[in-house]
């Protein structure tokens, strides 16, 4: 049983980089992937601004070298980018030598495709090709069969802490002996349902997200793919091979409060904080950095806001949302952080809270404005939270 669990490899796809030195130097400019919609054909382009990958379809294909005849959709395709550059990272030769699982996280799935399906229904079969595409599983199962992994595929769809779940699953599999190494992480790609849903909703900003603002008026839907190499700490003492970060803590709540809203005390987030802190190991004044989740709505900063003061007190560490970056990426987004958060450590670095200008009145702290370099960066606290009240935070450590 592997006591230890650490990260060999990162990859990553999103609104501000096709890869992680792209992410890391958007980052460093703070250049933001928030924009004006191009490719999702939506009666909101022009008007409500995401994040998008800025890349084709025919471009992301090319870029994986897969065939265009077989039917992808968008969410397959960013999945496979970061999941192959994340196998890249962690120097696998042979993905069948050690037992190896594939867990991601989604929850739109196919739904893109789904959507073209489902306007030509009774006209034509043009889109029928896509009809297997639409569940969640059919893209965890082409990102395995891309990157060769046949021992365990699975995967988790808990909303926005979909992609930190499924670390937590890959966590708890090496812990026990189940597994030698896991591919974990999360994948989304926008789709007109989630355009629409979430604006029925009302929580999206015609404007720039600002988290933690008290004018805060909403989220920017965001698309991405992030994936972290997890291996036992006997695998890696047996390959010597570098350690990116370990993760040390998770923990993981469902306040089951309300369909999409988190409780304003933000009892969930804590009890998820709290727990991850406790199986660290560590104390509360040990974390550097807290990667919030930060989605800019009113009830997710105020939830999230008072979590953190309750469970660090007086001595709050440096806290920032990194969604005016790249945008809520909603079931991706507990990948793409936790991506951040071992870049973060790699690189002494604490990142800029975009667009902040006014501290919430309720709140004791404000996030961070600029970016920090050369800072001390041990440990980062990474924030999922999910519609449903399903609460993930993991921690990552310096090893």
């Amino acid at each position: 049983m592997s006591k230890r669990v650490f990260v060999t490899g990162i990859g990553i796809i999103s609104g501000i980089g096709n890869n992680v030195e792209e992410t890391l130097e958007s980052i460093k400019q703070k250049k933001s992937g928030v924009t004006d919609i191009k490719y999702l054909e939506t009666i909101h382009k022009g008007q409500l601004p995401v994040s998008e990958v800025k890349l084709s379809e025919d471009e992301l294909i090319e870029m994986a070298k897969l065939d265009k005849s077989e039917p992808f959709t968008r969410s397959t395709l960013i999945g496979i980018i970061a999941a192959a550059e994340a196998v890249k990272s962690a120097q696998i030769n042979d993905i069948k030598e050690y037992k190896t699982g594939l867990i991601s996280g989604t929850t739109v799935g196919g739904m893109d495709k789904s959507e073209l399906f489902y306007h030509d229904l009774v006209n034509t079969t043009k889109h029928i090709e896509y009809i297997e595409t639409h569940d969640c599983g059919d893209s965890t199962e082409r990102i395995a069969d891309y990157v060769g992994v046949k021992d365990f595929v699975s995967t988790t769809s808990t909303a926005c802490s979909s992609a930190a779940n499924s670390m937590i699953l890959g966590t708890r599999m090496i812990k026990n002996g189940l597994l030698d190494r896991v591919i974990a992480g999360g994948i989304e790609s926008l789709t007109r349902y989630h355009m629409n849903g979430f604006n029925t909703l009302m929580i999206l900003d015609k404007e720039p997200c600002k988290p933690f603002d008290d004018n805060r008026k909403g989220l920017n839907l965001g698309e991405g793919a992030a994936f972290l190499v997890l291996e036992s700490e006997e695998l890696v003492k047996k390959s010597g091979k570098k350690v990116l970060a370990e993760l040390t803590g998770y923990g993981n709540s469902c306040e089951a409060f309300h369909q999409t809203a988190s409780t304003p005390e933000g009892k969930g987030a804590y009890a998820a904080m709290k727990e991850a802190l406790d199986r660290s190991g560590l104390k509360a004044t040990d974390i550097d950095y807290v990667n919030a989740h930060g989605t800019g709505t009113d009830n997710n900063d105020l939830s999230e806001g008072r979590a953190i003061q309750t469970l660090f007190g007086n001595n709050i560490p440096k806290v920032s949302s990194t969604k005016g970056y790249t945008g809520h990426t909603t079931s991706a987004a507990g990948g793409v952080e936790a991506v951040l958060s071992v870049l973060a450590i790699q690189n002494n670095m604490i990142f800029p809270n975009l667009n902040f200008e006014t501290q919430m009145k309720e709140l004791s702290f404000s996030p961070e404005t600029e970016l920090l370099e050369g800072v001390k960066v041990d440990h980062v606290l990474s924030n999922s939270f999910g519609f449903g009240g399903n609460n993930s935070a993991l921690i990552f450590s310096r090893y």
